[in-house]
């Protein structure tokens, strides 16, 4: 038979199989592809619940309780989720450290009550490795350079204790670095970075702690930009072109942070990323705003408690949810302005009030991979934002270290 024929064969057989085979429809495709890829989220905030001895991470709860469980995690789809350390603006006399080490344990102990289930993973091999495994990878990532409390010494334990991220500010200006605040812009109270914020970023370049630009003012941002010789991350924001709001990133942003090697991780918070949902929960923020105001008085430091009550308000008047369809309208301009390599997932999953419809929970995630194939995204970039980007940024900051580190060394920080 001449080569000719044979490939017409070959050919003929082909048709045929493909004739036979069965058509893989968009639900079909969307879940095989979601399945398929490491499914990363880079925020959120359901580490005071770890800290409770009655929470059961294996049982399944209501939505209205807590937005992650291993249960829904598992159909949803999610393979990795760094945990936030996050506490409020406190004083600084070792009370944020001390709430912070708790919170940190607290990750560490999810993966030693459930070993059969969770892992912590402190670098990429290790993540895909507990991937490999079939287990959930829990990574700590700590929301606020407050937690430090001015000290170097401080931000090393964190990284000795696993802590791969550290976001450089919270809703507030600490000592160091200006924050965008949550609603309008705070006004500047260093301009940036002091030099101790560069010295800051320097150190997390030298550990291998990825530099989290989220919650950060603009000037903050260039200056972090500016100062870090690794790439940097925005751990939850989302297109300010999309809705004009200071949490979110411009569009200069954008293209610099990609131009750098990192990556920008969408939130899913309306109050951020929905123009028409954003100011209805605003007015029920200022519907209940004197309530609100009373629980932060009265649980001043207890997140768990403060988190109870608020959902009591919730349960009794619901907070309004956002579009999914303008959520996906963020990763659409994230990918076309930044790139295909340098967009992700940072849910913000129990950090915030309201989600949108159809992404209100773990077990929802492989919405977002139906909705970026129906928008034509191919299957190689929807599986890098589903996870690889965000690993191959954090690859790239474990080698920035592993050469800082081989340099001569400095004489130490006396912080």
């Amino acid at each position: 038979m001449t080569r000719r024929a044979a490939l017409g064969v070959l050919l003929v057989c082909a048709s045929s199989a493909c004739a036979r085979a069965p058509v893989e429809d968009a639900d079909a495709r969307a879940l095989r592809v979601h399945r398929e890829a490491i499914v990363l989220d880079t925020h959120a905030d359901t580490t005071p619940r770890f800290q409770s001895p009655d929470f059961d991470f294996a049982a399944r709860h209501a939505k209205s309780d807590v937005r992650i469980d291993l249960p829904r995690a598992r159909e949803g789809g999610l393979d990795v989720q760094f945990w936030s350390i996050w506490v409020g603006n406190v004083p600084g006399d070792g009370r944020a450290i001390r709430e912070a080490m708790e919170r940190i344990d607290a990750v560490w102990e999810l993966a030693r009550r459930y070993p059969s289930d969770v892992v912590v993973a402190t670098d990429v091999a290790s993540i895909r490795r507990g991937v490999a495994e079939g287990k959930l990878v829990s990574l700590i990532g700590v929301e606020g350079g407050h937690m430090i409390e001015e000290k170097l010494s401080i931000l090393r334990d964190f990284y000795r204790l696993g802590v791969r991220y550290m976001t450089l500010t919270h809703a507030f200006h600490t000592s160091w670095a200006d924050s965008s605040g949550t609603g309008q812009p705070l006004p500047p109270g260093h301009g940036g970075l002091t030099p101790f914020g560069v010295e800051v970023v320097h150190e997390m370049n030298r550990l291998g702690m990825m530099v989290d630009v989220s919650h950060v003012s603009d000037q903050t941002f260039w200056d972090a930009l500016k100062a870090s010789q690794a790439p940097v991350i925005a751990s939850h924001s989302s297109c300010r072109a999309i809705f004009d709001h200071p949490r979110n990133l411009t569009d200069d942003m954008l293209r610099a942070l990609a131009a750098r090697g990192g990556v920008v991780m969408i939130n899913y918070y309306p109050g951020y990323n929905d123009p028409e949902a954003a100011p209805r929960i605003a007015e029920w923020f200022s519907r209940h705003a004197t309530e609100l105001g009373a629980l932060r008085e009265k649980y001043s430091g207890d997140l768990r408690a403060m988190s109870e009550a608020m959902k009591a308000i919730a349960a009794a008047d619901p907070v309004p949810q956002g579009s999914l369809e303008k959520l996906l309208d963020h990763f659409d301009h994230a990918l076309r302005v930044a790139g295909e390599d340098h967009v992700g997932l940072g849910s913000d999953f129990d950090g915030v009030v309201s989600f949108p419809v159809g992404l209100d929970e773990v077990s929802l995630l492989p919405n977002v991979t139906r909705g970026l194939l129906a928008r034509g995204w191919s299957e190689e970039v929807v599986t890098k934002v589903l996870g690889e980007n965000l690993l191959r940024t954090m690859r790239e900051v474990e080698l920035t270290a592993e050469r800082l580190r081989a340099e001569p060394a400095t004489p130490p920080s006396p912080r």
